[in-house]
């Protein structure tokens, strides 16, 4: 989801950014128009990064900047770390398109269409395309798709994609799903989701919605989906812990911006909640809580006002990754030695200790 973010930046910065900026074709943007070079200057030149706390410093490699890896996108999303060939994919959600990023090659479309495989008249316009984007037990390709509505799994292999998809699930009491927005597998087979309707033509005001809750879903191995929470507006971004008994879930209201933590029971459902971390009214940068990782450490990356907030496993915020835009998502490497984000028309890394 697109959150606008306050282009001015408060400056308490300890670093700046750097890094090509590289088109869809994999090619140095020698030929950006005037435009796109001002916009990209603007932007980085207030990214920065802010230790709050010593477990920041302990995090945050010290040489560490805001790289700009490519951009020219139209709203980039759900980037997914893929170790089997040490590259990045992530969603250009209205150019209905899977992008990859890998080191040395730059960007390609990876798959096209990507969330909306209907006839193109037919479908949304603003945001049809792939969304979360994660890979299930078997290492297959699992997206969250704005423009069918569901959670759809990549028939082919991830070596030699065609945008060919089977449904996982995309109903909840026979009512059709909002626009499945991001996604987390729990060890067990049970697949966690949240579903706003922001990729609905007309979003919660869409004809065509047939739920009338935002909510977090469960679906079961055996494709059985169940309703996990609907209490908040815009359930976003979702994390499991890595004792895979909490989940995390970022809630996208401008007027209750909160990470919320919900412990399991034995059935995967809600045993207890609790505030993780709610953003005071003292933040003023726009933007609200949307895609996420943990780390193996316990860690949250967590878009939100102003870039990335990192949080730890008591809930406080430890270090935070201004972007100068609005800020998507995040992954992780294999290793965790790189951060991964999607902000806006930009995909960024930052290096970590």
């Amino acid at each position: 989801m697109k959150i606008l973010l306050l282009a001015a930046i408060s400056s308490l910065g300890l670093f700046s950014s750097c890094g090509e900026n590289n088109s869809p074709g994999g090619e140095t943007k020698e030929d950006s128009t005037n435009a796109n070079a001002m916009k990209e200057d603007s932007t980085q030149s207030k990214t920065r990064i802010e230790i709050l706390d010593t477990e920041g410093a302990d995090l945050i490699d010290s040489t560490a900047v805001v790289e700009n890896l490519a951009g020219g996108f139209s709203w980039t999303e759900g980037p997914l770390y893929v170790a089997d060939g040490d590259y990045v994919l992530f969603s250009d959600i209205p150019a209905n398109s899977v992008m990859k990023w890998k080191e040395g090659q730059g960007i390609t479309t990876y798959l096209h269409p990507s969330g909306y495989t209907g006839e193109p008249e037919k479908g949304p316009k603003n945001e049809p395309g792939s969304n979360g984007l994660i890979l299930d037990k078997n290492g297959k390709l699992v997206l969250c798709q704005h423009g069918d509505r569901r959670i759809a799994r990549l028939k082919s292999s991830l070596s030699d994609p065609k945008p060919e998809y089977e449904t996982v699930a995309d109903k909840y009491n026979g009512k059709r799903f909002n626009s499945p927005n991001d996604a987390v597998y729990h060890p067990n087979g049970n697949l966690y989701l949240t579903d706003p309707p922001y990729g609905l033509q007309d979003g919660e005001k869409d004809s065509a919605r047939e739920l009338d809750i935002q909510g977090v879903y469960l679906v079961r191995p055996n494709g059985k989906v169940e309703l996990v929470t609907s209490e908040f507006k815009w359930p976003n971004g979702i994390a499991l812990t890595p004792d895979g008994k909490a989940l995390l879930v970022g809630h996208s209201d401008s007027e209750n911006r909160v990470w919320m933590k919900y412990d399991l029971n034995n059935q995967g459902l809600i045993a207890k909640k609790s505030v993780f971390y709610k953003i005071g009214p003292e933040e003023k940068a726009e933007g609200a809580p949307d895609g996420m990782k943990i780390s193996k450490k316990g860690y949250l990356y967590a878009s939100g006002p102003g870039g990335v907030w990192i949080i730890n496993p008591s809930g406080k915020p430890v270090a935070r990754i201004y972007t100068g835009q609005a800020t998507s998502n995040t992954a992780l490497s294999a290793d965790e030695k790189m951060l991964y984000i999607t902000c806006d028309d930009f995909f960024y890394r930052v290096k970590l200790k």
